[in-house]
């Protein structure tokens, strides 16, 4: 089953495609208004798709039940970690991209991009799946099942474009785990583009013209 997704074109007859994940209780309308600050007009015509996660109970939260990609046990985010959780979120984001092809966007002009929970599962998910794709953007995040990564991880993405970007001041997701997370994935050859700011668990401006910037790189590429 395709999740539910909000989905914006920027033009006609999109021949790119960016799959946006949002963080944990959030949902997919989340980011949509960061598209005109994002996205030039020198750009190729583009497809958001903002999907919805799944409703599940948070164990930090008390239980409740909550748009969540997986579920958090701990303060401690990076442990215990529900790895059942994450892998059927892959798995439902492998059928995006899938459902990108089947409307003729191969994975090649598909960017996976995500904050926090949702920048967790496409640094996952992308650097595991078996096409090659145009990028992972991941913000305010790290890289969940690491320890398998070197050995799940897919030739076809070998050398997949990443920007990463955080907080210096994030109490949610400690810009520890961020770090972390690039330097694993660069000791494994991916080329991440990293970038820190002066905020907290969030975006900011200065954050938004770095990402267009690295972006235009890869839609003109």
């Amino acid at each position: 089953m395709i999740l539910p997704a909000v989905e914006l074109e920027t033009k006609p007859k999109p021949r790119h495609s960016i799959i946006w994940l949002h963080g944990l209780g959030a949902d997919g309308h989340d980011f949509a208004p960061i598209i005109p600050e994002l996205v030039s007009r020198e750009w190729p015509a583009l497809r958001f798709v903002f999907p919805h996660a799944p409703v599940r109970p948070v164990t930090i939260n008390g239980g409740a039940a909550m748009r969540a990609w997986y579920d958090i046990k701990g303060s401690d985010i990076a442990s215990r970690q529900d790895e059942t959780g994450v892998r059927e979120s892959v798995a439902q984001l492998d059928a995006l991209i899938a459902r990108e092809h089947d409307r003729g966007v191969p994975a090649e002009r598909v960017i996976l991009a995500g904050f926090s929970q949702g920048g967790a599962i496409v640094l996952a998910g992308g650097v595991r799946h078996a096409k090659r794709l145009g990028g992972v953007v991941a913000l305010s995040t790290y890289l969940p099942i690491h320890e398998t990564t070197a050995a799940e991880r897919s030739v076809a993405n070998a050398e997949l474009p990443i920007f990463m970007a955080h907080g210096s001041h994030d109490a949610v997701v400690p810009q520890l785990l961020g770090t972390r997370s690039r330097d694993l994935l660069r000791g494994l050859g991916y080329p991440i583009d990293w970038h820190s700011y002066p905020m907290a668990h969030s975006v900011s401006a200065e954050e938004i013209a770095d990402l267009r910037q690295w972006l235009g790189q890869r839609l003109g590429a």
